[in-house]
């Protein structure tokens, strides 16, 4: 009898309440149906870019945090040097590095494989950011020399883990061919494990992870579409982290529930209406003029709220080095919208086709200014799909206005490149994201890109910006920051003020108090 007491007495002296346990798991939920492409060269909307950046490193990373170029730092690359002309640059790779999965040590053939893959328009959404390079080459197991053929405004800047940036593992890529896409193999503190269709994303920490094994044990990254649902499962505690709503009565109806901390950080992304110049009615410049004078950016953005927008002032987000307000941006004008309509042979005002996303956030701004153009006689009949089917019918040109939001690299060369130039013209072979089949500033893009003097260069962006306004290639509406909401004893291990892959980095530091 004594000794089944002391037995008793050891197990209650040593036995650990279950509440006592610390947390590893992480809940994130997510608007969306279902994930897109976990190929990170393909991630272009918000919901694939949030776990690609879990995933994946690049050469070189915004400090966790920080969207601030001034604060990029080693990632992959332990250090890098350039030639004094700038268009040499090698980057040393760390020794040691770890793919997931057992598909061995980081090397120089996989950086090359990765930048020649994400330079591809086959194998890639963003060739055209690799395209300054001429030559991409291993000089040994752990050096990366990179010439280039004319100079660009920031070389680190392609190379951040960010899109284009992220490096894959070669032998993974050719050993799955096509099922990489649903199976992806990289070197960051998360590794896939499954994705359920319309349920979830699961991640598992890296445990060989070169900055330390992740406190977080497992990621499990919910697709919950409904606005309503979401919430109701965060306030229930089902989740931890929830992708939040971009306007004032969410954030103030967050941030009053206990325990909740609400995250608003840059970048903020520029709402834009781009217009196909080259299709009817849009190819009369009075359509496209009336669309802007009707368009009503203070009311969006009191309708959204002070507290996560601000009224989009040039075809550029705020902030970006180059970024100009000496556009001559149209403002509301509902009468000279009509009159311009009138004078364009439609009276009564006519009817446009467009293809709109079902995303909660991006749906209700849609009807949002639906309704403003209504009062010019601007009838816009949405097809509303789903969000990957929008991405994908939007790139074959199927919507002659395409409602798109987008935050990228802070210098506007990238912006400008990508949706404003030529060949960037979606369903060519060189395609972006060039919804509007602009092509009216390829000089002063082009001669911006790899001008020295900063002045002339600043003054080319400027210009280009100018007539890009003037052709009314796209109409600015708002710009938005990334909202979510979190409870209180989740600890992101860092000051979060930006994060250029739209979501909280989870990092090796993050953990739950």
């Amino acid at each position: 009898m004594l000794i089944r007491a002391a037995l008793l007495a050891s197990a209650v002296a040593f036995a650990v309440p279950a509440a006592a346990q610390p947390k590893t798991t992480l809940n994130l939920g997510m608007s969306a149906q279902d994930i897109g492409q976990l190929d990170p060269h393909f991630a272009v909307s918000t919901i694939d870019r949030v776990p690609a950046a879990l995933m994946f490193n690049g050469l070189v990373r915004f400090a966790p945090g920080s969207t601030d170029p001034a604060t990029l730092e080693a990632d992959l690359a332990e250090k890098w040097e350039a030639t004094e002309d700038g268009k040499t640059w090698t980057f040393h790779l760390r020794h040691g590095v770890q793919f997931h999965g057992g598909f061995g040590e980081l090397t120089a053939d996989d950086v090359v494989f990765s930048l020649k893959k994400a330079g591809d328009a086959k194998t890639s959404a963003f060739a055209s950011e690799l395209r300054p390079f001429q030559t991409i080459e291993a000089v040994d197991p752990y050096t990366v020399r990179l010439i280039l053929k004319d100079n660009v405004p920031s070389v680190l800047g392609i190379l951040t883990n960010y899109a284009q940036g992220f490096i894959v593992s070669k032998k993974a890529v050719e050993q799955r061919g096509d099922d990489f896409k649903r199976n992806p193999v990289g070197t960051g503190p998360f590794a896939f494990v499954s994705v359920t269709p319309n349920q979830s994303l699961e991640m598992a920490a890296n445990d060989a992870y070169f900055r330390g094994a992740p406190k977080i044990k497992k990621i499990s990254y919910r697709f919950i579409p409904s606005d309503a649902s979401r919430d109701l499962a965060f306030q229930n505690g089902e989740l931890d982290l929830n992708y939040g709503r971009a306007d004032q009565a969410w954030v103030n109806r967050t941030k009053a529930q206990p325990h909740t901390i609400v995250d608003v950080f840059a970048p903020a992304e520029l709402a834009a209406l781009h217009l196909n110049t080259t299709a009817k009615p849009l190819d009369d410049i009075r359509v496209r003029q009336a669309i802007a004078y009707a368009i009503n950016r203070p009311e969006i953005v009191r309708w959204r709220g002070a507290d996560v927008s601000r009224e989009g002032q040039g075809v550029i987000p705020r902030g970006y080095l180059g970024f100009t307000t000496d556009t001559d941006l149209l403002p509301n004008n509902v009468e000279k919208a009509k009159a311009l309509l009138k004078e364009a042979g439609f009276p009564d005002g006519l009817t446009i086709k467009m293809i709109q996303t079902q995303l909660p956030e991006m749906l209700t701004a849609a009807q949002v200014f639906q309704a403003q153009l209504k009062r010019a006689g601007i009838n816009l009949d949405m097809q509303v799909v789903e969000h990957a089917t929008y991405h994908q019918q939007i790139r074959q040109d199927l919507s002659p206005i395409v409602y798109y939001s987008a935050a990228r690299f802070p210098v506007a060369d990238i912006y400008l490149t990508q949706f404003f130039h030529s060949r960037s013209i979606v369903k060519t072979p060189t395609a972006v994201t060039n919804f509007s089949h602009c092509d009216v500033a390829d000089k002063e893009i082009d001669a911006a890109r790899g001008e020295t003097d900063k002045a002339k260069q600043l003054a080319l962006w400027a210009s280009a910006q100018q007539k890009i306004v003037a052709q009314v290639c796209a109409v600015p509406m708002f710009e938005t920051l990334q909202v979510y909401a979190r409870h209180d004893d989740l600890d992101y291990g860092y000051k979060l003020e930006g994060s250029m892959s739209l979501g909280p980095m989870i990092t090796e530091a993050t953990h739950f108090k």
